[in-house]
């Protein structure tokens, strides 16, 4: 039998022994954050403020932008604090927030690129009905059931994985919480619940890769038969910023939950969950915002429009 132990809480793992690197790797995790945090949020601003950006595709864009800046949010901040004062404790209740909200988020993204994919389809393979397919009760509808269903995962994760006992050590191998972690240090002999849910979750997960997967093979499809090699290139750059986050994205997440399972993690593999975490929030605007013409000039417009304004004051 067991020796099952009623925690009141658990510790987290740091990155580094020493408190000087711990410090250092807190303060470098805070730059990223702040850059995610404020590059998402002039993302959310412009789209809300610039009526040039009210579209579908953009609408799809902001939804991406507020999860990735709650998704980011949850762990970072948390894991900051705990590198600069040196404590790694975290109760059960924050614990289970940080599950179900990671999950939630995490799983809501996933349905918004996936989302995302399917307005890109409809853009290029029927463009006279994109705005009867794409109207405004559809992409509300489309965005409703993407954070309804996030919601709804992040529930039942949390809920199965917390009806688990734990034993042992208190000990979390990662930086947050989330649950192959909490797997590790569970006694309980019945994880049929769980499995059950990470089960779903897989074929859920594989049924939005493979919607993603047929919609770009009908996109390329089409473009392909574009004559003018102008129009393919204005109809492949609509679509390479969300292939480039969907592929981000999927990566990252590859390289954190498909490993082998281990009762420790190495530097590298929490290093790679912290990347996982503020990775895609970090780049997502960038990708969005590089190449494209209608976010830079609504960002000159709302420079324009403050200036002007602070000239009249």
């Amino acid at each position: 039998m067991p020796n099952i132990t009623a925690f009141t809480g658990f510790f987290l793992t740091a990155f580094f022994d020493t408190q000087e690197l711990q410090t250092l790797c807190g303060v470098f995790f805070l730059g990223i954050y702040l850059e995610a945090l404020m590059s998402n949020l002039i993302i959310i601003t412009l789209i809300t403020l610039d009526l040039q950006l009210q579209t579908p595709m953009y609408f799809f864009l902001k939804n991406l932008s507020l999860l990735d800046v709650f998704f980011v949010s949850v762990p970072i901040p948390k894991f900051v604090v705990n590198s600069l004062i040196h404590n790694n404790s975290i109760s059960i209740l924050a614990c289970a927030f940080q599950v179900f909200l990671m999950t939630s988020f995490s799983s809501g993204e996933v349905f918004v690129l996936t989302a995302m994919s399917y307005d890109r389809y409809v853009a290029i393979c029927f463009p006279l009905n994109y705005g009867a397919i794409m109207n405004n009760h559809t992409c509300v509808l489309m965005m409703g059931v993407s954070w309804a269903t996030g919601m709804l995962f992040g529930a039942i994760y949390t809920a199965g994985t917390f009806s688990m006992p734990f034993c042992g050590s208190n000990v979390i191998p990662q930086f947050f919480c989330d649950v192959p972690s909490l797997l590790r240090i569970s006694c309980s002999e019945t994880l049929v619940a769980i499995y059950s849910c990470l089960g779903i979750g897989v074929c859920l997960g594989m049924s939005c890769f493979i919607c993603v997967v047929i919609s770009y093979f009908y996109i390329f499809s089409t473009v392909l038969k574009i004559p003018t090699t102008k129009g393919q290139s204005k109809a492949f750059a609509t679509c390479i910023p969300h292939l480039t986050v969907f592929t981000v994205f999927l990566v990252t997440a590859c390289f954190v939950y498909l490993k082998p399972f281990t009762n420790t993690l190495s530097i590298s593999e929490r290093l790679f969950s912290v990347l996982y975490t503020v990775l895609p929030p970090a780049l997502n605007p960038l990708i969005y915002s590089l190449r494209n013409t209608d976010v830079k000039s609504a960002l000159r417009r709302l420079q324009q429009n403050l200036c002007l304004r602070r000239l009249l004051i």
